[in-house]
């Protein structure tokens, strides 16, 4: 290639890109904007989802409005997002992980694969911590297995899947023979704890106060990273258990989206969980700090995440 034709290509390239950046910041929706939700009113993804869209509004004069979706943990919203055609009017909220377990253990059923999606962003994750009343007789994981295995099992509650699915993993690769109690909520299982009907249990960020007290210590993060509050206590994969539980809030759109128009969506999210309104809101409702993870890393957060998932069915 001559001189003058790689000037040549080299401008086109660059008018390209200038064209490409201009559209995706000239893009805006076509019509109302909506920010589905994938559970009902009233829980912590609603108040975030809701807060979120009002914010984009106020920021980009769109027309946003947030729409609850409930069903399967969000998997009727998102089966539905991934049959639409992709105008890029609709955005889907979700949590991973139940999305993650369905595709391990009916995938063939859904509508739906990780590749039916573009992928955002995240607001955060959820710190998910193994806690135990303050003077129980172990302080740390390897601890608590031991102690189980001498006196017949430890009692833990539990008010999510998940968070049986990583114990039994623990259970089989070290045979402590937990036992497990269900609930209906974190705030049960610090009450079943602090009552002395289980040794230990999960929270989710409500717990926090209860270790300031003096009430609750925390044993190990259920996460792939420790906890920002804890940052001394090891995750349970630090303790050699190949397994975690990383809940993750996150966006996605139908695949094959304009990519001006998944830029500028994208864009609009990332000021909007920038803004002080946004951080608050999450910090009362999901006890966690924003954590964008933007669009390649919510992709491999959710790739990586459904080989943890069949780790955790024994895979």
């Amino acid at each position: 290639m001559t001189l003058k034709a790689k000037i040549a290509a080299l401008a086109a390239a660059a008018l390209v890109a200038v064209s490409g950046a201009a559209s995706a910041a000239d893009w805006a929706p076509s019509g109302t904007l909506k920010l589905q939700i994938g559970f009902g009113a009233g829980g912590s993804t609603d108040t975030m989802g809701r807060v979120i869209a009002k914010v984009m509004k106020e920021q980009t004069g769109w027309n946003i409005i947030a729409e609850n979706k409930p069903g399967g943990g969000g998997v009727a919203m998102f089966t539905g997002i991934a049959n639409m055609p992709p105008k890029g009017n609709v955005i889907g909220m979700g949590v991973n992980m139940p999305v993650l377990i369905n595709l391990v253990k009916r995938g063939d059923q859904l509508g739906f694969d990780l590749d039916s999606f573009d992928y955002l962003g995240t607001v955060g994750r959820a710190q998910l911590a193994l806690i135990a009343r303050a003077d129980a007789p172990f302080n740390t994981l390897e601890e608590m297995i031991a102690y189980s295995k001498a006196n017949d099992g430890v009692a833990i509650a539990f008010d999510a899947p998940p968070q049986k699915l990583l114990m039994e993993v623990v259970n089989r690769d070290s045979e402590a023979d937990f036992r497990f109690v269900s609930t209906k909520g974190g705030a049960e299982n610090i009450k079943l704890m602090l009552g002395g009907q289980v040794m230990a249990g999960f929270g989710a960020g409500t717990h926090v106060k209860y270790m300031e007290a003096g009430d609750l210590k925390m044993i190990a993060s259920a996460n792939d990273s420790r906890h920002a509050y804890a940052p001394e206590i090891a995750t349970v994969r630090e303790a050699g258990v190949n397994a975690y539980l990383d809940p993750f809030f996150y966006f996605a759109i139908t695949k094959g989206t304009d990519p001006a128009a998944a830029e500028a969506l994208g864009k609009a999210l990332e000021a909007a969980l920038a803004t002080d309104e946004v951080a608050e809101v999450v910090r009362n409702a999901a006890q966690t700090d924003v954590e964008n993870l933007g669009v390649d890393g919510t992709k491999a957060m959710m790739t990586d995440g459904l080989e943890n998932v069949k780790v955790l069915f024994g895979g």
